[in-house]
């Protein structure tokens, strides 16, 4: 059985091959006379989808929300906050999102496979495919850097020790993928192909009401995802897609709305709504109980300050009061100096649908905000900016407080600098990631916004992690490619940049 061990730790391999018998006769032994010979791509979607949105909720929670500072534990134990981080933490999280690549990877080339020049049915599923799996590469290789890609999931072609490709390559066939999957939807708006017994396999953008897949809503998110991913590398000078950098390519898109459609408002946002209690979206804080969903700690100082200076509307619905005020608490606080209990989050986020999260329309309000700050595309930033924190409140089914963009520390900084601009973008983007799996971590090392206080106990010099060590099943399994990727980035070390990072 070593043998599967390897192809699931190594590789993410689907959840299919734990069917191998260890038996040489597994192939007649496993067979179901009653069953498909080969699984529809469609009924791979919702699992895999869902998998990943749970991983990404419950890592979100347990890792993210300490590095940036909006949950700190009073358990001297639990060091994250302080920038403490054990290589074993990064063991689930890796074989997790390569499960769900191989899924998304096999939804792609079984569509492939059915393809009919006559029907195009395949067609959305090929697109689909290569958007999850951008998203999920996308959040491999930010968290590690370099990592197995170009020979990685092939555990059924008996490739156990894949290479590990550098970021710049694994960036540049994500975009790859993103330009076909916009090609593939060009002309199609709606579809009754994801449907099963008059139920939707589609949970992100299919109706069991009326058992169509909004197939232009893919094709929205898609490319609102490019943008993401593309203003993540724009740092970098080097031709990313078709000749074109980072920047030219957000150009185009953003010139192209025909070409390139991307969200236009809340109800297009890529939000897989999490069904609290209930299968099959069930929420992976469902067992939780309140002590253990926000009981072991509070919400920090910067997150709480920051929302009650603004008089952010958002703050009742994330955080409970302590002596009928909001308080938190120190991040980073100092060894043995654990401070007394604040506001920590309020219990009904355990069960909350928006906490599904994948990308919303206010974070590409954002995105555009910076592009026009930054001179990549015309018109004025305050106008996305203002949009995004709209966008940003409305998203949590709140309305807008009255002259709330108009006064106050909220306000457009007009006579600002660039880099007063650009906090007052990053940290109204900071809340609107809430939840959403490692992107508030991404966007602080990547901008070093919004600024963060550093606590005295904090340690790794003061540096928050730039990326997570290789897991421990790597090290030990792929010993060879580990360690050339690991000398190539300057060592597996929490203060190893990935090489979209400049700063």
């Amino acid at each position: 059985m070593m043998r599967i061990r390897k192809i699931l730790l190594l590789t993410g391999s689907s959840v299919l091959l734990l069917l191998f018998s260890c038996t040489k006769n597994y192939q007649q032994l496993n067979e179901n006379p009653n069953a498909v010979s080969v699984a529809a791509p469609e009924r791979l979607l919702n699992p895999a989808l869902y998998a990943m949105v749970q991983t990404n909720v419950a890592k979100s929670w347990q890792i993210n929300n300490q590095l940036t500072q909006v949950f700190v534990p009073l358990n001297e134990q639990v060091e994250i906050h302080k920038y403490i981080i054990r290589p074993n933490l990064s063991d689930p999280i890796w074989n997790a999102w390569y499960l769900e690549k191989t899924n998304f990877l096999d939804m792609y080339n079984l569509a492939v496979a059915s393809h009919s020049a006559v029907t195009g049915q395949s067609e959305p599923y090929m697109a689909i495919a290569n958007i999850l799996d951008a998203w999920a590469s996308s959040l491999i290789t930010d968290t590690w850097g370099d990592v197995p890609y170009s020979q990685a999931n092939k555990g059924k072609e008996n490739r156990f020790t894949p290479v590990f490709d550098k970021q710049e390559d694994i960036y540049k066939d994500i975009f790859r993928k993103l330009e076909e999957a916009n090609t593939l939807l060009t002309g199609l708006v709606t579809a009754q192909l994801l449907t099963d017994n008059q139920k939707s396999l589609d949970a992100l953008y299919g109706s069991s009401a009326t058992n169509v897949i909004e197939l232009d809503r893919w094709r929205k998110f898609g490319n609102s995802l490019y943008l993401r991913l593309l203003m993540r590398v724009s740092a970098r000078t080097e031709a990313v897609i078709d000749g074109k950098t980072a920047v030219q390519k957000i150009g185009e898109i953003v010139a192209s709305p025909t070409t390139y459609p991307i969200f236009t408002s809340n109800a297009e946002s890529a939000i897989l709504r999490l069904t609290g209690e209930d299968f099959p979206l069930r929420s992976p804080f469902a067992g939780y109980r309140d002590v253990d969903f926000s009981g072991t700690g509070s919400l920090s100082e910067f997150f709480i300050n920051t929302l009650s200076e603004t008089g952010d509307p958002r703050l009742p619905l994330w955080a409970t009061k302590v002596d009928n005020e909001y308080k938190g608490i120190q991040s980073g606080y100092a060894d043995g100096n654990i401070p007394a209990r604040g506001s920590t989050y309020v219990s009904a986020l355990k069960l909350e649908p928006l906490l599904g999260n994948i990308m919303n329309y206010a974070e590409l309000q954002f995105i555009l905000a910076e592009a026009a700050l930054k001179g990549y595309i015309p018109g004025d930033p305050k106008t996305y900016y203002n949009a995004g924190v709209q966008a940003g409140i409305e998203h949590w089914g709140l309305i807008m407080p009255a002259n709330y963009l108009t006064t106050g520390e909220i306000m457009w900084p007009v006579t600002g600098t660039e880099d007063q601009k650009m906090e007052q973008i990053m940290t109204q983007k900071y809340f609107t990631l809430f939840f959403t799996d490692f992107q508030q971590w991404f966007e602080y090392r990547r901008t070093k916004r919004p600024t963060l206080p550093i606590g005295p106990g904090v340690k790794n010099d003061g540096i928050m992690p730039t990326r997570l060590y290789y897991p421990v099943t790597v090290q030990s399994l792929n010993r060879s490619n580990y360690q050339e990727a690991a000398a190539r980035m300057g060592g597996d070390d929490l203060k190893a940049k990935v090489w979209w990072q400049v700063e």
